[in-house]
């Protein structure tokens, strides 16, 4: 791997995409951020089908931004911010969109990851480049939650 400083910042919602950002730190020399949001979501928040539920309403309207608890100190310091998430309605969680218009990502390689069962990433890395318009955001990949260190070591070399 290069001398590229790198971030993996992850928002997980059940502990499986936390995880998997885990595994990919330690795999990727990285450092590690969590995106926890200001409000933390609950069992009831996270029931995709209620359509009342939290979630169900952030997704529902594209301008809805979860204000997130936390901020990465020194941003400035790293070249490559991999940005991890379960897959929601097909797309990222709209906290990640909160992510993505808190920091200047100019000149930044982003790459998306995201942990689903089945769902793809969809538009993520595209929804996620024009919040960042002056990163270079890639389509990024869709993990299962048993991923290997391995194979997210040689994922994440693409990008070193």
């Amino acid at each position: 791997m290069s001398n590229k400083k790198a971030l993996v910042a992850c928002f997980s919602a059940s502990g499986v995409t936390e995880q998997v950002a885990e595994r990919l730190a330690q795999a990727a020399g990285a450092d590690l951020f969590r995106i926890i949001p200001a409000q933390p979501y609950t069992e009831a928040d996270l029931n995709w089908q209620d359509k009342h539920s939290r979630s169900s309403v952030e997704m529902n309207d594209k301008s809805c931004r979860p204000a997130i608890s936390s901020r990465v100190e020194n941003m400035g310091a790293y070249d490559v911010v991999f940005v991890g998430f379960p897959v929601w309605w097909y797309r990222e969680p709209s906290i990640i969109d909160t992510f993505m218009e808190a920091y200047d990502f100019s000149g930044k390689t982003v790459v998306p990851f995201a942990t689903s069962g089945m769902s793809p990433i969809g538009d993520s890395g595209k929804n996620m480049q024009a919040l960042a318009p002056k990163a270079k955001v890639f389509v990024g990949k869709r993990f299962p939650e048993n991923v290997s260190s391995d194979e997210l070591k040689i994922w994440a070399a693409e990008w070193l």
